[in-house]
C-alpha cells in the first residue's frame, strides 16, 4: 500500500525541512500544503523533496488540498512540529492492510519539562477512551474512505475532532502505541495547565452545541 504524507504549513520555514526529511523515510510520497506562507515555507519544501501545492489558508482547506494530489492507498496527515516515531510507515500500512479505516498515534512532546509527561498522559488516556486522535497525533486513513466522506470540513476549529469523529462511524480505527514527538511550545507559551483546561473547555462548548465559528473567536480571546 501506497502512503502520502500531507503537510499543512504557514510559515513554517524554520522547521518545513527537517519534517519532510524525516516524512519522507515513512512515506513514499510527501505533499506540502501551503497556506500561503510569507516566509520561505515552499522553497524550502521543494528543495527538501515534497511536492509543494498552494491554498487558501486554513488547516482542513490545505489537507484537503494536498490530499487532492496524492496517488496513494492511504494518507498521513502530519504537523510540521511533528516527527513520526520509528517503522511509522509500516504500522499503519500493517494496520489498513489488515482492515482498518484509520486512526493515529500516541503521543510524546519534545520537552520534558513539568508538567508535559502529565499532559502527554492526558491525551493518550483521552484518545483511548474516545477513540479519536487529534491532528497533532498524525492522522491517517485510507484514500477511498477519505473520499467517501467528503474529507475535513472548511472549520476554523476543531476540523480534526470532527474528522476523528466521523471516521469512527465508517469502521474500525486504532491508535497506534509508539508516540509521534511533538513540540511543546503551545503548552509551554500558555502553560501546561491552562492549555489542558481552554482545550476541554472548547470541546464541552461544541458538544454542547457551539459552532466553530464561535468557538475559534472564543479561543482567541482566552487562550
Amino acid at each position: 500500500m501506497r502512503l502520502t504524507v500531507v503537510i499543512p504549513a504557514l510559515d513554517e520555514a524554520s522547521v518545513i525541512a527537517d519534517a519532510i526529511e524525516h516524512a519522507r523515510a515513512h512515506a513514499d510520497d510527501v505533499i506540502v500544503a501551503d497556506g500561503g506562507s510569507q516566509d520561505d515555507t515552499a522553497a524550502r519544501a521543494a528543495r527538501a523533496g515534497a511536492r509543494v501545492v498552494t491554498s487558501a489558508p486554513g488547516r482542513g482547506i490545505q489537507l484537503n488540498r494536498g490530499a487532492q494530489e496524492a496517488a496513494a492507498g492511504a494518507l498521513l496527515f502530519l504537523h510540521a512540529d511533528t516527527t513520526l516515531p520509528d517503522e511509522a510507515g509500516k504500522r499503519v500500512r500493517t494496520a489498513l492492510e489488515a482492515g482498518a479505516v484509520g486512526g493515529g498515534f500516541a503521543v510524546r512532546f519534545d520537552q520534558r519539562q513539568r508538567l508535559l509527561p502529565l499532559g502527554a498522559r492526558i491525551v493518550n488516556l483521552r484518545t483511548r477512551i474516545t477513540g479519536c486522535p487529534l491532528g497533532d497525533q498524525a492522522q491517517f486513513v485510507r484514500s477511498d474512505v477519505f473520499e467517501q466522506m467528503g474529507g475535513f470540513r472548511d472549520w476554523p476549529i476543531l476540523e480534526d475532532l470532527d474528522f476523528a469523529r466521523r471516521l469512527k462511524r465508517v469502521g474500525r480505527t486504532v491508535l497506534i502505541d509508539t508516540p509521534v514527538i511533538t513540540a511543546a511550545r503551545r503548552f509551554l507559551n500558555q502553560g501546561v495547565v491552562r492549555t489542558i483546561v481552554t482545550n476541554w473547555l472548547i470541546w464541552a462548548l461544541y458538544f454542547l452545541g457551539i459552532s466553530p465559528t464561535r468557538l475559534a473567536w472564543l479561543y482567541r480571546h482566552i487562550r
